[in-house]
């Protein structure tokens, strides 16, 4: 995931390949807690590993479950609907799925608990389900604003709950207030117990996943229509002892927009996602229906969808999508992403039905409505409703910075916006709110999108030896959430693999031919050759001067270069080496210089040594240093040298930390927001 304050998305073109989605969040919690309560063992698989998940994980332990990870999930050793222990101090985080109903099923065991979150969560009501726990006779108390956490739960007294009367709840504000009742009061069926939904209940195909997971735990719900739900009495969850968790459909519509959004030749760039199709028990899988409305072309099977581009069908064009007028209350969360869609369609999209965007992670009716603006979209935004108009044409979009509110819907829905006819990069902010749900969403995006390389930014910093450019590229890259190339370690592993191979470091045509198919990987600060970890091989003196010898090579520096440039891949680069801006790439966005004096590179390299328990002395160094920069300045093929449109950075008097804030002040300066 990542862990930066921004990530500029470059124009994309078109997608293709396969996606395995995470494991769906509403059936993830819902079957922690369920599985908590059980009698019995009960192991989870493709369990999502997310924030809201490890909120729910963490509160159960808190509680007394015995949870053990496994390989693609966890084992609960079920509580029995009895607590090993009657008090408890709670944080839930901005988890939803777990803060209501936790709160419904603590209230039912008894004990003394208190339930908190972030700021966000405290804003988001939670009033009509205490009422609703309060009608059964259930202490709780408000530790700030009426309505909303955080919350006291109190023990009660036995014979206390009240389970002759239907329980009332409304169901125009949120359905996980329904749904944490459903789940808790099974703990304390000793009679049918009724709940009566007041008003129209939103958000319907949440409560059809909470009445099949019950169903798989044992318990079965009758209803009446939506208004009117029954417990029988006896009601008692038992472990399904396994239990597979579906691929997230809410997930999936980003997917599905994306082989959307690319108008090519039929039959190119289909986007296969695996894990999740019309078997599913989520509502949100109708929006594959939105989708088709709008003009993908989507092929379903039980357990797959496969997406083809918007095109030409039997004469009708699909292209640009078709703005549509839907109500979206069986996709609440999906919707999110047809507003995005909106983006490419012909005419103006209305959403409707949508007020319960108002209480989720922000009011989401007011974030993708400033949001949309930003980008060139005409948007009137309703009490419970979107009017989108797309800009009129490439000339009329905008790019902009994307501010996500801490929503990772919100982040993920405008990576959408990318695919631009204008060509225009995009920036999310904090882009690291994802991990809500789908930690590696960015990374699967940029799996399976596709973008014209000169979009593709690069940023080259060239410089003599021991100038520290491998350390300013390695963090001007992590903080751009880029990929790094270190050529010189090419070079390194070229030589380390020839001298393993009993190749001599003057054989030219030797040595190119080794490198032509080094299986090098960078991993952070690690880097690979083919499974080995040869991080520490490639960093020796020894390797420096060897590395010097072969890359004076014309074969050995030929056989690099499609290597070398095959490590542009989405979102970004950042190469350093000896000739990255002069030679391997010459249209990068940004090109420095760095260097240093021969005395303070000596002294850094000294340093270094020093702590690794090697024995150095400082002027045999130096010596080093500078005739070591005389070969590489004076060879004919690709010397040192400055790109002559290179940005000179002397690092002699600067820390690590200043010269990346520099190289960074100079990066947003050549970006469009």
């Amino acid at each position: 995931m990542f862990d930066i304050a921004y990530l500029d998305i470059p124009a994309l073109t078109r997608t293709g390949g396969k996606v395995r989605l995470p494991g769906s969040k509403s059936i993830s919690n819902r079957v922690l807690l369920l599985a908590a309560l059980s009698q019995g063992k009960t192991k989870v698989h493709d369990l999502l590993a997310s924030d809201d998940t490890a909120v729910m994980l963490t509160a159960l332990r808190q509680l007394g479950c015995v949870i053990e990870p496994t390989h693609d999930g966890v084992t609960i050793e079920g509580l029995a609907g009895k607590l090993s222990g009657g008090n408890a101090t709670l944080f839930m985080g901005n988890a939803g799925t777990a803060m209501r109903p936790l709160t419904a099923a603590l209230a039912m065991l008894g004990g003394e608990f208190e339930l908190s979150g972030v700021a966000r969560m405290h804003e988001r009501p939670i009033g009509d389900l205490v009422d609703a726990l309060r009608q059964l006779g259930c202490r709780i108390d408000y530790l700030g604003n009426d309505g909303f956490p955080p919350l006291r739960l109190h023990a009660r007294q036995p014979g206390q709950l009240q389970l002759g009367e239907p329980i009332r709840v409304r169901g125009d504000v949120s359905s996980q207030f329904l749904t944490a009742l459903l789940m808790a009061l099974p703990l304390v069926a000793t009679r049918d117990i009724h709940i009566e939904v007041m008003g129209e209940l939103i958000s319907t195909p949440y409560i059809d996943i909470t009445l099949n997971l019950l169903a798989r735990f044992g318990i079965h719900v009758a209803r009446d229509g939506w208004q009117r739900f029954t417990i029988p009495a006896g009601s008692q969850y038992q472990s399904p002892d396994d239990i597979y968790i579906e691929g997230d459909a809410s997930s999936a519509s980003y997917f599905i927009a994306a082989g959307a959004l690319f108008h090519g030749p039929v039959g190119h760039n289909c986007l296969e996602i695996q894990g999740l199709g019309t078997a599913s028990i989520q509502g949100d899988i109708r929006f594959v229906e939105a989708a088709r409305m709008m003009g993908a072309q989507i092929e379903s099977t039980p357990n797959s969808l496969r997406i083809s581009p918007a095109q030409q069908v039997k004469g009708a064009s699909s292209w640009p999508l078709k703005a549509i007028d839907l109500d979206c209350n069986h996709i609440p969360d999906a919707a999110m992403t047809l507003a995005v869609m909106a983006l490419y369609a012909e005419g103006t999209t209305v959403l409707r039905n949508i007020a319960s965007w108002r209480v989720k992670e922000t009011d989401r009716i007011a974030a993708m409505a400033h949001e949309l603006r930003k980008l060139g979209a005409t948007v009137e935004e309703g009490r419970d409703y979107l009017k989108i108009t797309p800009p009129a044409n490439a000339g009329e979009w905008k790019t902009a910075p994307i501010h996500t509110y801490d929503d990772h819907r919100v982040a993920m829905c405008f990576s959408l916006a990318a695919f631009n006819p204008a060509q225009l990069p995009i920036r999310i902010l904090d882009p690291q709110c994802v991990g809500k749900t789908f930690p590696d969403y960015f990374e699967t995006l940029f799996s399976v999108a596709q973008a014209d390389s000169v979009n593709i930014p690069v940023i080259c910093i060239d410089g003599p030896t021991a100038s520290g450019k491998g350390t300013l590229a390695s963090k001007v890259a992590q903080a751009l959430g880029y990929h790094y190339l270190d050529s010189g370690a090419l070079y390194r592993l070229s030589a380390l693999a020839a001298s393993r191979a009993g190749v001599s470091l003057d054989d030219a045509a030797g040595v190119a031919l080794i490198a032509q198919s080094l299986p090098v990987r960078f991993d952070g600060d690690h880097i690979f050759l083919g499974q080995e970890d040869v991080s520490e091989a490639v960093r020796t003196e020894a390797a420096g001067m060897a590395a010097s010898r072969v890359s004076v090579h014309p074969e050995v520096r030929t056989a690099l270069l499609s290597l070398q440039r095959s490590f542009r891949k989405l979102p970004g680069l950042v190469a350093d080496g000896r000739d990255m801006g002069t030679v391997i790439f010459p249209d990068a966005t940004l090109k420095i210089y760095l260097t240093a004096s021969s005395l303070h590179r000596a002294e850094r390299r000294h340093k270094q040594l020093i702590s690794k328990g090697n024995s150095a002395i400082l002027q045999d160094i130096r010596q080093d240093l500078e005739a070591r920069d005389m070969r590489d300045t004076s060879r004919t093929t690709a010397p040192l040298k400055p790109a002559d449109n290179a940005k000179l950075l002397d690092n002699s008097e600067l820390s690590v930390e200043k010269s990346v804030v520099q190289v960074l002040d100079w990066w947003q300066g050549t970006r469009p927001f």
